[in-house]
């Protein structure tokens, strides 16, 4: 068992994280000894959908200030009015977990006025795993908890996709086109970390625009994926408007297209490596509590950064290569970057397959490893805690929303 970087709150929290991250695992280690209702337990489930009071009457004999855990309290969203009856009457602290916002966000349920905060699980960081991090297998399996300590990785990244498709997709979303859904999720994952061009998804997919829409938001709701939306300097008018879509784990993405059973290819590489770094800054924000943007950068010419953070001491640029030598051209979207934010300090760094760190042309150079060590290691971006921490849980922040989801032409 590895120690996850997600500490124990004070107050009361949505727990939020796709379905085997190992969400119930920290719960019982953190909140063994807490009154837990599991709604994964179909007994539970039936008895709460009859009567939610039910929760009331139970939780209300409890002493004051005890603590409660929901485990995948989205099953019954009308058991949140419960929650916030015993959070104001009784001064209880509950966790809330959720593999799912979809329910929530659709029945516009009670969010608890602010009364808990907001705190993600995700898959195994690199900070986590320690000397057990292993590139190669991460990009090719994944970082799942089951994926790393399990005998058959591959086994278990194809079974999770088909849970996937039967229980969250059929029980939570309750999508009448199953098939049309699998037919999407194999042309979405083949374009992860792309600019996404909705028409061209729907075309591929032998769907609607508008399904389309509908079933990124999906994606989003039951927390397979999230926009990293395109960087917009206010006073230009020639920069891109896509965002780009980011599977959550590179083993699901693999498992989605078929390829898990393979070593990755040339080609799969580069986005491997980048869902990896975009999922491993996404994980190191979260838990050391910083709101800071990210975006990526790409110009009308079609000059790109992956990744734009904006921190308190300036932007912080990074581009992700598989190459294992770093080529001079790929310094042209930190020059680009440099003349758009001009007179704003940008940092550059390089991420890439190479032997060891450098330093050229002003550009700081990691190898993956490194780089990683060093994020983890708060040497890079610090974890200072940010002022402005979105701390309530909002169904509809930018984080949980599809950015296409308005027609657009492309």
């Amino acid at each position: 068992m590895y120690d996850r970087f997600l500490e124990k709150p004070q107050t009361s929290i949505f727990l939020l994280g796709p379905r085997g991250t190992g969400k119930s695992t920290w719960l019982r280690r953190v909140f063994g000894d807490a009154l837990t209702y599991d709604l994964s337990d179909n007994a539970e489930h039936l008895r709460f959908t009859r009567n939610p009071s039910l929760l009331y009457e139970e939780v209300s004999r409890q002493p004051a200030g005890s603590w409660i855990v929901i485990d995948e309290v989205q099953r019954v969203p009308k058991l949140l009015n419960e929650v916030h009856r015993l959070i104001e009457e009784f001064d209880q602290k509950f966790v809330l977990s959720c593999s799912s916002t979809r329910k929530i966000r659709r029945t516009g349920v009670n969010l608890l006025a602010g009364r808990a905060r907001t705190r993600n699980m995700f898959p195994l960081t690199s900070g986590e795993l320690g000397s057990d991090f292993d590139l190669d297998r991460v990009l090719r399996y994944g970082c799942l908890p089951l994926a790393m300590t399990g005998d058959s990785p591959k086994d278990y990244v194809n079974s999770y996709v088909q849970t996937y498709l039967t229980h969250e997709i059929q029980a939570e979303a309750q999508l009448r086109n199953l098939a049309g859904f699998s037919r999407f999720l194999e042309v979405s994952a083949r374009q992860n970390a792309q600019v996404t061009n909705i028409s061209n998804v729907a075309r591929d997919a032998s769907a609607h625009r508008t399904t389309v829409n509908g079933y990124f938001q999906v994606l989003v709701d039951t927390l397979m994926g999230n926009w990293l939306p395109a960087w917009k300097l206010k006073r230009s008018n020639k920069q891109v408007k896509q965002s780009k879509f980011y599977f959550f784990d590179c083993g699901v993405v693999r498992a989605l297209t078929g390829r898990a059973a393979f070593e990755p290819s040339p080609e799969e590489l580069g986005v491997l490596l980048e869902t990896l770094v975009f999922n491993e800054l996404r994980a190191y924000l979260a838990y050391r509590g910083l709101d800071y943007p990210m975006s990526y950068f790409r110009n009308y010419y079609g000059t790109e950064v992956d990744f734009l953070i904006e921190t308190p001491a300036g932007y912080m640029a990074i581009e992700v290569k598989s190459a294992t030598r770093w080529n001079r051209k790929f310094n042209s979207g930190f020059r680009s970057v440099k003349e758009a934010l001009d007179p704003i300090g940008v940092k550059s760094i390089g991420v890439f397959n190479g032997p060891r760190p450098a330093l050229v042309q002003g550009i700081e150079l990691y190898p993956v490893g490194v780089f990683l060590e060093e994020l983890w290691s708060d040497r890079l971006i610090g974890k200072t805690t940010s002022p402005h921490q979105p701390d309530v849980f909002d169904p509809s922040s930018p984080s949980m929303v599809n950015h296409e989801s308005k027609p657009r032409r492309d």
